[in-house]
């Protein structure tokens, strides 16, 4: 029996870009720990990606520093249910030039196949993940902060995942 693929999301940049690139994102506001957050949220972004895992078999989970705040906050707006989420702990060690959320992946996906939705990815991080022992087949999908997640993003993604699971890996 295949392991399902994962597909994780970060918040900050994909979903909430740092500028309105189109006239489906809405304007939001959320407090976390008494602090104003503005958000861009696209509500279609809910259903393509809900489309997404179901078409390909994929379970979606939140890898954001957002955290479960983003079940409370992010989610219900782009209608997503409650998703798992990757734990991150600020005091774990993490090597240079490695972004802090990929060593908190790479032992949250145990050897799962996943898409990564980031706007902060770098080649450190993709050495981390092909080194890490625990780390099977990936796609790092690199996402423009400015314009957040589009179709383009999400046709590579599913287009990885068919191929997959056509292949039988």
């Amino acid at each position: 029996m295949a392991i399902s693929p994962l597909v994780l999301l970060d918040v900050d940049g994909v979903l909430n870009p740092s500028r309105r690139s189109s006239p489906r994102f809405r304007r939001h506001t959320c407090v976390l720990d008494g602090r104003t957050h503005p958000l861009l949220l696209d509500p279609s972004h809910g259903r393509a990606l809900l489309t997404l895992a179901r078409d390909t078999g994929a379970e979606l989970a939140w890898a954001t520093t957002w955290s479960e705040d983003a079940n409370r906050e992010i989610g219900p707006r782009i209608g997503l249910p409650r998703l798992p989420v990757v734990p991150l702990d600020a005091n774990t060690p993490v090597p240079a030039k490695v972004h802090p959320k990929t060593v908190h992946v790479a032992e949250y996906v145990r050897g799962r196949p996943f898409v990564w939705f980031d706007d902060d990815h770098g080649e450190a991080d993709r050495e981390y993940l092909r080194a890490h022992a625990d780390v099977g087949d990936f796609l790092l999908v690199d996402v423009d902060f400015r314009h957040g997640l589009g179709p383009a993003h999400l046709d590579t993604a599913r287009d990885w995942l068919t191929a997959r699971a056509s292949t039988g890996g």
